[in-house]
């Protein structure tokens, strides 16, 4: 299935891409597709799916629209 993935701040350097197009076996986790992009697991993140917060368990279905973002402190 076809799902398109967004890196911000420093994923997009570390990863080479900012967004594109995933071709996923159809139950993919959330915490499976962060393996599949090549996030390391032990790094803080946010990811978020069709802008909302999504847990790692959580099945993807096609067209989905992720996110994936470090998490940030200060103010």
């Amino acid at each position: 299935m076809k799902i398109t993935v967004k890196l911000i701040g420093p994923f997009v350097q570390l990863l080479g891409f900012g967004e594109k197009e995933m071709d996923v076996p159809a139950d993919t986790t959330v915490e499976g597709l962060v393996a599949l992009v090549g996030v390391d697991r032990s790094r803080p993140r946010i990811v978020t799916r069709n802008g909302r917060a999504a847990a790692p368990g959580e099945g993807l279905a096609a067209g989905d629209r992720i996110a994936i973002s470090p998490i940030y402190s200060g103010g």
